[in-house]
């Protein structure tokens, strides 16, 4: 079995698809939640979120919350890094939900 039937298989099942929506849904209020934070604490001056971790949320399945909170709360909007990064993350993830899409309704 090749990668690529090992992920058909996986999406196919029922119980694995529920299990992967719950994760996206929970690791986006997370990459969301975490950009408030990271943005309440640093207008009261107080230990920060590392940016790291923030990209960490967006890379594991969270762009769309992490893109949706810097642009909700106001937070890293600026920095060229998140500015780039954090649209190439969710068009990446984009990417590969539609090509995921397309193998399961082959």
């Amino acid at each position: 079995m090749n990668l690529q039937d090992a992920i058909i298989n996986i999406i196919q099942n029922p119980v694995h698809r529920k299990i992967i929506a719950i994760y996206i849904i929970l690791i986006n209020i997370v990459g969301f939640s975490a950009m408030g934070i990271d943005k309440r604490k640093a207008i009261k001056n107080e230990w920060r979120i590392p940016e790291k971790r923030l990209f960490m949320y967006s890379l594991l399945g969270g762009s769309l919350g992490t893109w949706t909170g810097m642009y909700f709360w106001g937070h890293k909007a600026r920095k060229f890094p998140f500015i780039i990064g954090m649209p190439l993350i969710l068009f990446i993830h984009i990417t590969i939900g539609i090509y995921l899409f397309t193998i399961y309704n082959m």
